[in-house]
């Protein structure tokens, strides 16, 4: 990818675009573009209405549609303009909610998907679908990643429809501004996640782009899971709350176990720079700053 060529990130303004952006930017890259209608050699599809599990129970529809338009409307128009690569960011909840650990681009399809994102993953698997079709129909080099779940400064914070980090960190700053004795958290705590630091997954964005081709989708992840109340502990400790978290075992869990077979990325000579609780402490440190 040459850093002279015209570059479009689509979902420029979401968590990961503007961590793609960033990343491009530190490489010399100064020909970033405003869209389709300007050309460009290299486009990074990082846009869509995402959230967590409370998110996708009450905007299944809105979620579902947002996806499909996005698809339908881009990748046919970036063949029509020309563009010589494109990446497709789907998400880890396109992997059946019982697949076998870690999950396998072999194992996409094989089962029904985890219930309460559904209507997400399904078009997100559209997205990935369509990428294919293009590339069998018309040789185009559209390519498609999987990321683990994202966070990092930028990310929304809302205690209910966030991603569960932003939901978690939210709640537990709440609690500490205001004395709350407990913050409660959805579930029982168990699930184990993989979760990637936002910086990080955009510099494996960037070498997937460079030197990636085929047909496969290429998962992007740590590496690394932890149980929900695990990462929960480390928010505890970094926020500096004190008081108790207590578990909703009513609300649900989402998939038992969601980790990636990240072993193409890592053959491509990609790790991780910051762990989690690097991680976690420079999107405290971002969101105090600009509370």
């Amino acid at each position: 990818m040459d850093v002279d060529a015209t570059i479009f990130v689509a979902g420029a303004d979401t968590l990961v675009g503007q961590g793609i952006v960033r990343a491009l930017q530190r490489e010399g890259c100064r020909c970033l573009v405003a869209g389709l209608q300007d050309r460009p050699a290299y486009v990074f599809v990082a846009a869509g209405k995402s959230g967590g599990i409370a998110a996708n129970e009450k905007y299944p529809a809105e979620l579902c549609l947002d996806n499909l338009r996005l698809a339908i409307e881009l990748i046919p128009e970036a063949h029509r303009a020309g563009v010589k690569k494109l990446l497709y960011l789907a998400s880890s909840c396109v992997y059946p909610k019982h697949c076998p650990q870690p999950m396998s681009v072999d194992s996409l399809w094989i089962g029904p998907l985890e219930p309460t994102s559904a209507a997400y993953a399904t078009a997100k698997l559209a997205g990935m679908a369509l990428c294919q079709a293009y590339r069998r129909q018309h040789g185009a080099n559209f390519i498609t990643a999987i990321p683990a779940d994202v966070f990092g400064p930028g990310v929304p914070f809302s205690s209910e429809d966030s991603h569960v980090i932003p939901s978690v960190m939210a709640k537990m700053c709440d609690a500490v501004r205001t004395g709350c004795d407990h913050v409660t958290l959805w579930g029982t705590g168990a699930p184990r996640r993989e979760f990637t630091f936002v910086d990080d997954l955009a510099e494996a964005c960037l070498l997937v782009m460079r030197e990636y081709n085929g047909d496969a989708p290429v998962n992007i992840g740590s590496g690394e899971t932890f149980s929900i109340r695990e990462m929960a502990e480390l928010i505890r400790d970094i926020v500096g709350y004190r008081g108790e978290i207590r578990w909703d075992s009513t609300r649900p869990d989402g998939a038992p176990v969601k980790s990636l077979d990240t072993v193409p990325l890592r053959a491509l000579g990609w790790r991780p720079r910051h762990s989690l609780r690097q991680a976690l402490e420079l999107t405290f440190h971002w969101h105090s700053a600009s509370s």
